[in-house]
């Protein structure tokens, strides 16, 4: 154990103090925000103070308090549309490469068609024509993620599938669920791993950008992305308002892409020492 902690870089180690922090800010919102976030206190944008610490925002609301419960919005979003997208997309490719045939085809050049799309265009032409629920949000982007894992599940288990034990596998009559889940899905986990690291971090982007265009996480409920987008014209005169969510979604995705990078760095290396062996 203590050898494992002296590999980690001072990278990952920020990386993961940069999620800690968001997700303990997520947890005890309630605890740990100064005010209500929708309590109007003072005069719009209100500079810092020792009882305002990040100032007020456009209607006078505490920045800090809207920017630890936005945390708890962003995350949660981003999350659920992420574990989703995954469990479709995983699904669905293995199914696909384990059965080929006309079942992979079809699902295959379905992947194709969603994915020649714009993903933004897509997302805001279906949440114009339906209603503006956290549901549907959820689904839109789980959808839209699902696509990206199904290309790279697929690739991984057309890889697998060709491999001598998994042939051994299928002559032994086993069907084609046990050949997904016992067989191919453990030796394709830890690429999907990674992967499920940048769709989230993809997802708070994303999640963030439909809100600063008005289609994603409605007011007054705060969130990173709606806060930059009812902030934004404090920036014209000097005020940084807008800079405080800003700065947290980059703070996040930064983060999340740190951990992602030295857990690809220590399969490749692990997969190298074995193979020297």
């Amino acid at each position: 154990m203590k050898q494992t902690l002296k590999t980690v870089p001072l990278s990952a180690w920020i990386g993961i103090l940069g999620i800690s922090l968001c997700v303990f800010a997520a947890l005890f919102a309630p605890w740990i925000s100064p005010y209500d976030p929708n309590q109007i206190l003072g005069d719009p944008w209100a500079e810092r103070s020792p009882e305002y610490l990040l100032g007020l925002d456009n209607l006078g609301r505490d920045l800090l308090s809207r920017l630890i419960w936005g945390t708890r919005m962003t995350l949660f979003v981003a999350t659920v549309a992420t574990v989703i997208a995954f469990s479709m997309g995983v699904i669905l490719s293995l199914v696909a490469a384990v059965m080929r045939g006309v079942v992979d085809i079809g699902l295959s050049r379905l992947n194709d068609l969603l994915m020649s799309i714009p993903t933004l265009i897509f997302a805001l032409i279906v949440l114009s024509a339906l209603p503006q629920t956290l549901g549907v949000l959820i689904m839109v982007m789980a959808v839209l993620d699902a696509t990206r894992v199904f290309r790279l599940g697929r690739a991984l288990a057309m890889d697998l599938v060709a491999m001598e034990f998994v042939e051994a596998v299928r002559l032994r009559g086993e069907g084609t669920l046990w050949i997904v889940f016992k067989e191919v899905l453990p030796n394709a986990m830890t690429p999907l791993l990674a992967e499920f690291g940048l769709r989230l971090a993809f997802a708070v982007l994303f999640i963030s950008t439909l809100s600063f265009l008005g289609l994603g996480i409605q007011p007054p409920t705060p969130d990173w992305g709606g806060m930059v987008k009812d902030n934004k014209d404090g920036i014209i005169f000097g005020v940084s308002a807008a800079l405080v969510p800003g700065m947290a979604i980059a703070v996040l995705t930064v983060s999340i892409n740190l951990v992602v990078d030295w857990l690809l760095k220590r399969t490749s290396s692990l997969k190298g020492g074995r193979g020297d062996g």
